[in-house]
């Protein structure tokens, strides 16, 4: 299993070399370093601790954690990346070359936050008919509770915050690699804005 932690830069576009253009997402990947593997013995579970980019200060509790292995801005766990291998030791440092060309990835972020959305935006909801006297509520919800139980039951589809969501891409292609500028060119579109925090891990 292939895992690291990246940053979106922008969305570009390759000619394969059928000469058919590839829509593709560039991240880049700084150096991801181990900062702690957790075990069933000593955790209750598996997992691989990275940390990646860099901070200048930080809490006095994160200066133990991290030990003399730098100052990271981002800290994220990778559950089930062990998969009883323990090759994987406190210090090692991945790079862009973890992946390989036509390597499937599914791709973890923070969808784009859109605020405060009506019902139409947020669902997809086709609105009233805009004639036979529906002239104000057009873009209403219409019912939205019943005789029995006599409230709105949870997780109607109404009005509300709208985006800024853990959304995972799955199936994703690897096009391209850059070793030398640590950028990685993914096929399709991912999670979230520009320099949106992404969790990258193969299939």
């Amino acid at each position: 299993m292939k895992f690291i932690l990246a940053k979106k830069l922008d969305m570009t576009q390759i000619y394969g070399e059928d000469g058919a253009v590839i829509p593709v997402t560039v991240v880049e990947v700084q150096p991801n370093t181990v900062i702690q593997i957790k075990t069933k013995d000593t955790d209750g579970y598996e997992a691989i601790q990275l940390g990646t980019g860099a901070k200048k200060k930080i809490a006095k509790p994160q200066i133990g954690h991290f030990k003399n292995l730098g100052k990271f801005r981002y800290v994220r766990e990778f559950r089930s990346a062990l998969d009883g291998d323990q090759t994987h030791k406190v210090g090692d440092v991945f790079d862009v070359a973890t992946f390989a060309p036509g390597d499937i990835v599914n791709v973890t972020g923070y969808s784009k936050g859109k605020g405060f959305a009506g019902a139409m935006k947020r669902h997809g909801f086709s609105g009233m008919p805009m004639g036979h006297g529906h002239k104000h509520v057009a873009r209403h919800i219409g019912s939205i509770g019943q005789r029995f139980p006599q409230h709105t039951l949870k997780g109607k589809k109404m009005a509300g915050r709208d985006g800024n969501e853990k959304t995972t891409v799955r199936g994703l292609r690897v096009i391209k690699i850059d070793k030398d500028s640590g950028l990685m060119a993914i096929s399709g579109a991912v999670p979230g804005n520009r320099g949106n925090l992404l969790a990258i891990v193969s299939q």
